[in-house]
């Protein structure tokens, strides 16, 4: 089963995405992954396949300013959750995309979470892999470090923070062939660097973190929330929280695993993601 990879242009923006298009089955709504900090689609590269063989349509964008997506100045692209909310409305707008399950993970996953808040009509069910979603999170050290006057600058220069953040994320090592891809961006051009360092700049976390967490106590969707336990920087107790408050949640833990699941646990991810997502079109 194979990944395909497209651009399209969205206004004056150009979004990266990687496609898995489905086998057999076509009434299946189709789902849209979304990725954190710092990293890009290529995160979903095992979750993909297994949902298009069992005829789930599988959409994962670069953010913008991420991955192979543009990575415009901040005068042109102000790097706010409401910028990035109303990039992916385009994009979404632009695939023709009218009913979808969403996937989020991760800082800047959140930001998905408040898209799916301001456009509930079009989520048919929404999946929440070790997001912040409670006003109780903080940026990492980690992450904030990245944002810092003058020190930023240099550190969203390093191609090597990418390793460190997600093996520090994740707590295991991730093959040299996929940190490779992941570096990609920081080696091709000083943009990639920028970008993140005005994401965290603008991040607004916990004005973002309001809104989620009122937002998901009456949200009615089906909602699931898979939760890494080994998470260094977003408790477990984060998500028991939300899904006690919430209407339809269903929370499964993963131990031993850290802040990016389905970097090294895809498999049994996929055992809850894919009945979970398996919605007919049909209704």
């Amino acid at each position: 089963m194979s990944i395909t990879e497209h651009k399209i242009k969205v206004g004056e923006l150009e979004w990266f995405y990687r496609l898995a298009e489905p086998i057999g089955r076509t009434d299946l709504l189709p789902v849209l992954l979304l990725h954190g900090l710092p990293s890009q689609s290529y995160s979903w590269r095992n979750i993909m396949p297994a949902l298009a063989a069992q005829g789930t349509k599988a959409i994962a964008p670069d953010w913008i300013g991420y991955g192979f997506s543009a990575k415009p100045e901040k005068r042109e692209f102000a790097y706010t959750p409401d910028a990035f909310i109303t990039a992916l409305a385009q994009f979404v707008e632009a695939l023709e995309l009218k009913k979808f399950s969403l996937v989020v993970q991760g800082f800047l996953g959140s930001v998905g979470l408040q898209y799916a808040l301001r456009h509930s009509d079009q989520i048919a069910s929404l999946v929440i892999l070790n997001t912040p979603i409670s006003t109780t999170a903080k940026l990492p050290w980690k992450m904030q470090q990245l944002g810092l006057p003058l020190a930023g600058d240099v550190f969203t220069q390093d191609p090597l923070l990418v390793d460190r953040t997600l093996e520090g994320g994740s707590r295991y090592q991730i093959p040299d062939a996929d940190l490779d891809i992941y570096r990609k961006p920081f080696l091709k051009s000083s943009a990639a660097g920028r970008s993140l360092m005005t994401t965290i700049r603008n991040l607004q976390l916990q004005q973002s973190m309001k809104e989620i967490e009122s937002g998901l106590q009456k949200w009615q969707q089906p909602t699931l929330i898979v939760w890494g336990m080994k998470d260094p920087w977003l408790p477990l107790s984060m998500a028991q929280h939300s899904a006690s408050a919430m209407q339809q949640a269903e929370i499964i833990q993963l131990q031993n695993v850290g802040h990016y699941p389905q970097e090294h646990y895809h498999e049994t991810i996929l055992e809850d993601l894919l009945p979970f997502v398996r919605r007919s079109a049909k209704g």
